[in-house]
């Protein structure tokens, strides 16, 4: 069987922990800041996991991962 390719685009996006899961950056972090306060840019600024739902899409992108 040949070998898959890895998706660039989504390689640069996810990592994956040391259980296997896929982190990922938060939305809404980029511009349109000032009507945000402190507390929810500090959220945004952290990582969050990959949803269930999405996971298979993932998986399928970096193959692997």
């Amino acid at each position: 069987m040949p070998k898959l390719k890895t998706s660039r685009s989504a390689a640069k996006r996810f990592s994956t922990t040391g259980s296997g899961k896929f982190r990922r950056r938060r939305q809404a972090l980029r511009h349109i800041l000032t009507k945000k306060d402190a507390k929810r840019r500090m959220r945004l600024g952290q990582s969050a996991l990959v949803d269930s739902t999405n996971l298979k899409a993932v998986k399928r992108l970096l193959p692997y991962a």
